[in-house]
């Protein structure tokens, strides 16, 4: 199970995106400073319960897992403002699914603050019963905020659905770790959910989305959120 975030000992990056500095937190969640807002992606709420409908047992917790990582990250910048990208749940019965001390947890880290659903392909509709302001998609000063990257350019961009993955080789041993995915041109968060993996960034459906000579994976580590580019990284 995935612990709870808590602040990494070294300071998270400040990465540019179309000209808006975004903090880059080793918990996969992007820090707007101008206008308060907390950006997350794909935290895919109840899918445990979801895989369970068709027979797959998983460990009941991952909703309450994510939203205890989410509450702490509240604790640690204080937003004026969250905003999921989409897939925020597993499927369309997942508001319904909702513990009632998760929703009661939900419910209290909405208080006091705006709180937006992106739409996603798993969430297309609001999440009924969920509090906060559902869009397609957003702005945010210079910034698109949606869930799904568009093919080809998209200065300002800032997406989530491919929950990006970098493997590397560190003193002999190979690493894997969810990453951002940028060029500085447009961004792609990695999944914020406990029971969500990574795509490689050296995939395909990235191939189409960034400048090679620009582009680098933000590898969220233990100890903070570090940069490789390209020619670093390593498929699958």
């Amino acid at each position: 199970m995935i612990p709870a975030a808590a602040p990494a000992p070294n300071p998270p990056p400040t990465l540019t995106v179309s000209g808006t500095a975004l903090v880059a937190d080793a918990s996969g969640a992007l820090y707007e400073p101008a206008s308060g807002a907390l950006i997350v992606a794909d935290l895919h709420l109840e899918k445990g319960s979801s895989f369970a409908r068709r027979g797959q047992m998983l460990p009941p917790y991952d909703t309450r897992t994510t939203l205890g990582r989410l509450s702490a990250l509240l604790e640690i910048y204080r937003p004026r403002a969250v905003i999921a990208l989409g897939d925020s749940f597993h499927d369309g019965g997942g508001p319904a699914r909702l513990a009632e001390a998760d929703r009661e947890r939900l419910a209290a880290l909405q208080a006091g603050r705006d709180w937006i659903w992106i739409a996603g392909n798993h969430d297309p509709e609001p999440p009924a019963g969920c509090g906060g302001e559902a869009h397609g998609e957003m702005r945010l000063g210079p910034l698109t905020l949606r869930h799904e990257p568009v093919a080809g350019p998209a200065p300002g961009e800032i997406a989530g659905h491919l929950h990006p993955a970098a493997k590397v080789s560190v003193r002999g041993r190979s690493l894997r770790r969810r990453c951002f995915a940028t060029d500085g041109a447009r961004l792609v968060l990695p999944a914020f959910g406990a029971y969500t993996g990574g795509l490689n960034v050296r995939d395909a459906a990235f191939a189409s989305l960034f400048e090679p000579s620009a582009f680098a994976a933000w590898m969220l580590g233990d100890e903070g959120v570090y940069a490789f580019r390209l020619a670093g990284l390593r498929p699958d």
